[in-house]
């Protein structure tokens, strides 16, 4: 039975009086909106001021500029948790109560969608209210918080994972901002694996007996190598005739691609050298994403062949599956409990109806889903989310933070955000009204500080309870058949000497003669498309 102490009443005042404090770290964040790989304002917010408070901080952790690894204490148990702050490609919203970007960026620059400034700053103040409530309290223990980049490529984790930073810790929390107020009981994320195809067009000479050619040394009538956009185009096209033949329609399995890089720009009868696109899929179990992949390579290798290329292959990630921990869960949840449900203020619902006016639907006297104001017991959400899983799936989605859970004692602790109410069964809100919600304070604040409470209070426990601890690390030890290196368990898919891929063309901000841009040139006007077909 959890119960309340004077220690976790000590740390929930101390988050409520630093409330102030945390809301404007958590804006600041949410407004550097930096995406994948290129966190380096919001890294940097977070690394001076741990330092403040007493850490010690390794920056640019796991060879990754972005990352960082802070520890404070010298004795206990040792604890660990996250913070997560990359934003995401074209979700670029003002905090206003319509669809209008951020002024002064190309309007598909990024924007903060789940939001990953929650994350952190939730996962941030619950760790310095331990940290105030072991120093007022005498309490014994090391706290570990991880900067994790790169969540949208699940990036990160799989990295720290395999460059040993995770070893020798005893328990791990990991939360994330939802939909609704709970502790994950048994369906924990899937797998998430991604990988850069390259074609290169290295010998095009090759291509055709120049012989045959009335007029020699005359590129412009000669027949063109095929190059590395046909390449690129063939594998985007072979891959999408593929899909369907890559694991049965059972299961929920997805397969995504972007191009990182397009053919470099050749328009002449000149073959074009060089082309990128990554592929992300993920999937309930490895053993289908090894399938996935067996096609996608077989599929890379014929294609260049037929497009006069050399074809090579880098991994971006590759995670492992969640490993559930019911001990942890429970105490989560009961720690949850005694802070109790979050509420939205007037400001809230009155920036909500705004929403729904300016979509053409009526203003509801309560805008925001049940659930968002609502504990929701471990049980009920599994229940909840296995109604659209088949039988034989243990596992759903994927997010990096499974990498933790393979290490010592996890629980993935979800708190609210803002999820406005559909006028019907059938109606799906535009992005862009979550994502301003997670810029209102007084919308995303109320998840943040339960989270944040709820992190406190759940470290203090695993602190100062002994069998706490021991009855999570015995439910490690049993799951994974002996515990590190145990019979059931799963090492880290990366090798020790993965070089992260922060090299490459990732999407990011620029600074020109004309000022900071997006990657994409900001237009005058619109998006610089162009005169709309019709």
């Amino acid at each position: 039975m959890v119960r309340m102490t004077g220690a976790k009443r000590f740390a929930h005042e101390w988050v409520d009086e630093h409330a102030q404090r945390f809301s404007d770290f958590h804006l600041r964040i949410w407004n550097y909106a930096e995406p994948a790989w290129r966190e380096y304002k919001s890294a940097k917010a977070y690394c001076d001021l741990l330092r403040t408070e007493g850490f010690a901080v390794e920056e640019g952790s796991g060879e990754m500029p972005t990352a960082f690894v802070a520890r404070w204490g010298k004795s206990g148990p040792v604890l660990g948790t996250y913070a997560e702050y990359d934003a995401v490609p074209g979700n670029s919203q003002q905090v206003v109560p319509y669809h209008a970007p951020r002024d002064g960026l190309h309007p598909w620059a990024a924007g903060h969608t789940d939001p990953h400034s929650a994350l952190g700053t939730t996962s941030l103040a619950g760790v310095l209210a331990a940290k105030a409530t072991m120093e007022r309290f005498g309490i014994a223990g090391t706290i570990l918080f991880f900067g994790e980049p790169a969540e949208k490529v699940c990036g990160s984790k799989p990295v720290h994972a395999a460059k040993g930073y995770f070893d020798g810790c005893d328990a791990f929390i990991s939360y994330h901002p939802h939909f609704s107020n709970t502790a994950i009981w048994n369906t924990q994320c899937g797998s998430y694996w991604s990988v850069v195809f390259t074609f290169e067009t290295v010998e095009p000479e090759r291509w055709i007996d120049k012989s045959l050619v009335p007029t020699t040394h005359t590129s412009h009538a000669a027949a063109r190598c095929p190059g590395a956009i046909d390449a690129l185009c063939l594998m985007y096209t072979t891959t999408k005739y593929t899909k369907e033949a890559m694991f049965p329609h059972t299961g929920t399995w997805t397969l995504n691609e972007f191009v990182l890089v397009g053919g470099d720009a050749t328009s002449d009868n000149l073959p074009p050298r060089f082309s990128q696109i990554q592929y992300a899929w993920r999937s309930p179990s490895l053993g289908i994403q090894q399938q996935i992949y067996n096609v996608l390579e077989n599929n890379a290798r014929h294609v260049a062949a037929m497009a006069g290329c050399r074809a090579s292959v880098r991994w971006i990630t590759k995670t492992r599956v969640g490993l559930t921990n019911h001990a942890m869960a429970d105490l989560t949840f009961g720690n949850m409990h005694l802070v109790g449900p979050p509420r939205f203020t007037d400001e809230a619902h009155d920036f909500a109806r705004q929403i729904q006016s300016n979509l053409g639907i009526a203003p509801m006297e309560n805008p925001f889903l049940d659930d968002n104001e609502r504990l929701m017991p471990p049980k009920e959400y599994e229940a909840r989310l296995r109604r659209a899983m088949p039988e034989w799936q243990t596992n759903y989605t994927s997010d990096d933070y499974v990498d933790y859970t393979w290490h010592a004692p996890t629980v993935r602790l979800l708190t609210m955000r803002p999820r406005l109410r559909p006028p019907s069964p059938d109606y799906e809100y535009p992005a862009w009204t979550h994502n301003a919600l997670g810029g209102l304070p007084a919308a995303i604040n109320p998840g943040i500080f339960l989270g944040a409470k709820t992190i406190a209070a759940t470290f203090l426990d695993l602190l100062t309870e002994p069998a706490l601890l021991k009855q999570a690390q015995d439910e490690f030890r049993e799951r994974t058949g002996g515990g590190i290196g145990g019979a059931r368990w799963v090492a880290p898919l990366l090798p020790k000497d993965f070089k992260p891929p922060v090299d490459l063309r990732w999407p990011e901000y620029v600074q020109t003669t004309r000022g900071e841009e997006w990657w994409i040139p900001t237009p005058a006007t619109g998006s610089g498309a162009g005169e709309p077909l019709r």
